[in-house]
C-alpha cells in the first residue's frame, strides 16, 4: 500500500498511482532518497534544478510522459 494516509504532494501522489517507490526512484535516478521524501510529502518544496531533471529524465525513460512543471512551478 503507498501513501499510508500521509499528505502528499503532487509529485507523492504521482509516484503513489504507479506505485513507483521512493527507494527505486532515487535508484534509477542518482536523487538522495531523502531529497525525493522530502519532495513527495508538500507541494512547497521544490527540488534543484538538477535534482528535478533527473527525476523526469529517469521518468521518461521509464515510459512517462511528464514534465518538470507537472509537479513544481518554476
Amino acid at each position: 500500500m503507498f501513501g499510508l494516509g500521509k499528505k502528499r504532494s503532487k509529485f507523492g501522489k504521482f509516484l503513489d498511482r504507479h506505485s513507483i517507490t521512493q527507494q527505486d526512484l532515487s535508484k534509477h535516478s542518482g536523487v538522495n532518497r531523502n531529497s525525493i521524501s522530502r519532495l513527495t510529502q508538500s507541494d512547497e518544496y521544490r527540488p534543484s534544478m538538477k535534482n528535478g531533471q533527473k527525476i523526469i529524465k529517469t521518468l521518461k525513460k521509464e515510459g512517462y510522459n511528464v514534465d518538470f512543471e507537472d509537479f513544481w512551478s518554476m
